[in-house]
């Protein structure tokens, strides 16, 4: 029997509108936000754990590849159906199953928009920290998928964090529920966690645990420009020794600045070789010291300027900001390869070193920025494909900035998740004995192979 008409017989065996084939819902989930594609033959839509497992129990037994994905907001081709098959998508499993202050916890399911469980649980007092860049428009169960981070990991942690349970589909179908809803649990293996970062190669998430946290009661920024990046990396090692934690520290290079000063037209930045974005949260009282006391400090760095915002509305300036640097740096016009690379924090200053250095060689623009505070920075090659050596040099500045990283005890990725992207750097990313357990692991939970085929474990 055809492929084809094994997929027309699942589509009888499940509800009507969840296994679609039109051109249309093809195209739609070929891709992420990656330059990569492939058209799926059939796009499932499961509203239920029960379609869920109907699915997979089908093409497991028929070795149908099936590609889960969430919201498609992904940054290098982790959910493209390169074999064909099934792409799988949650985003219709979307409910809010509940939020218990007395528990500390929100159950979800996978579609969920991030900011939408945020401001659910904000309404009530209570708080989802991880805040990726797309939290607008990535769910929950992707977050999960890629264990998602964002400028509040400095203090926070990621998604892998706040993931107190699980239920999963295996490739065979079988509906399993890892973890539980206490806040400690020593009970086994910490099973949940190993779908977390699994780029959907383990299994589907059909529902999530999650931890919450109690509503800071004020929160606080400061923007301060620096004449260059040097100096915002020795301002960046003064303030944590001056035991500072804050909730968030982003920074970014000159290009992106100059770039975001065009886009946005804020007099505010000319001139700034460096623009570094710290926000503090806590009780009013005491945050308000605290940022008095920080602006003070970083003052002595002979910043280009130094700007407080307090309240949320105050926050919100400097994030709105932050917000336009990818978008800014599109606006340049020249090709944006976004590399989310993760550096001990104090390696920092060699990061971006390297960064320069790539830029010298190959003639190629690097524009750095990201979450400082935790070593996680993006360093975008920005080609001009109307110059041939650019192109032709990309390949291998791209492979000398992660041999670079890896050499300086870094990871290949912070947050993006390998995908496709990645996939030539992975064997650099990990030691052999590593490699071989991934693939243990993976054969174990996925016999056939059918999930997420053709990604880094091949």
């Amino acid at each position: 029997m055809t492929r084809r008409s094994l997929l027309g017989r699942l589509a009888r065996q499940l509800p009507p509108g969840e296994l679609v084939f039109t051109p249309e819902a093809l195209a739609a989930h070929a891709g992420d936000k990656w330059f990569a594609s492939h058209l799926p033959e059939a796009v499932a839509l499961p509203a239920s754990v029960e379609s869920v497992s109907r699915i997979l129990a089908f093409a497991s037994k028929h070795q149908i590849p099936v590609t889960p994905r969430g919201a498609g907001h992904g940054y290098v081709g982790g959910c493209v159906p390169v074999h064909g098959g099934i792409a799988l998508s949650v985003a219709g499993m979307n409910r809010v199953l509940e939020i218990s202050a007395a528990d500390f916890v929100a159950v979800v399911q996978p579609g969920v928009v991030t900011a939408s469980l945020q401001e659910a649980v904000e309404r009530q007092g209570l708080y989802y920290p991880p805040d990726p860049a797309s939290r607008a428009d990535c769910s929950i169960g992707g977050n999960i998928a890629t264990n998602a981070g964002g400028p509040r990991c400095l203090k926070y942690g990621v998604t892998r964090d706040y993931v107190m349970a699980l239920q999963v589909v295996l490739a065979d179908g079988t509906v399993t529920r890892l973890g539980g809803r206490t806040h400690k649990n020593k009970t086994g293996f910490d099973l949940h966690r190993l779908f977390v970062g699994s780029e959907g190669m383990l299994g589907v998430v059909t529902e999530a645990t999650l931890k919450l946290l109690p509503l800071p009661a004020y929160r606080a920024c400061v923007g301060v420009g620096f004449l260059d990046m040097k100096t915002a990396a020795r301002a960046i090692r003064a303030l944590f020794a001056a035991r500072f934690l804050p909730s968030a520290l982003e920074l970014a290079d000159g290009f992106t600045v100059d770039a975001a000063r065009r886009r946005t037209g804020s007099k505010l930045l000319k001139g700034a070789g460096a623009l570094m974005i710290v926000e503090l949260d806590g009780r009013e009282r005491a945050v308000r010291s605290e940022i008095a006391e920080l602006s003070r400090l970083l003052s002595e760095f002979q910043p280009t300027f130094v700007q407080r915002g307090l309240g949320p509305e105050g926050c919100e300036r400097f994030w709105k900001l932050r917000r336009e640097f990818s978008y800014s740096l599109r606006d340049t016009g020249l090709t944006k390869l976004n590399e989310d690379v993760v550096v001990p924090r104090g390696s920092l200053e060699a990061l971006f070193q390297l960064g320069a250095s790539l830029q010298k060689k190959h003639g190629i623009q690097v524009a750095c920025f990201g979450h400082a505070g935790d070593g996680n920075i993006h360093v975008n090659l920005m080609l001009d494909e109307s110059v041939p050596a650019q192109r032709a040099a990309s390949d291998q500045a791209l492979d000398e900035l992660f041999q670079g990283i890896v050499a300086l005890g870094g990871s290949i990725t912070g947050e993006h998740g390998v995908g496709l992207a990645k996939k030539p750097w992975w064997k650099i990313a990990v030691s052999p004995e590593s490699d071989a357990l991934h693939r243990r692991v993976k054969t174990a939970l996925d016999p056939a192979g059918i999930l997420n085929p053709g990604k880094f474990l091949g």
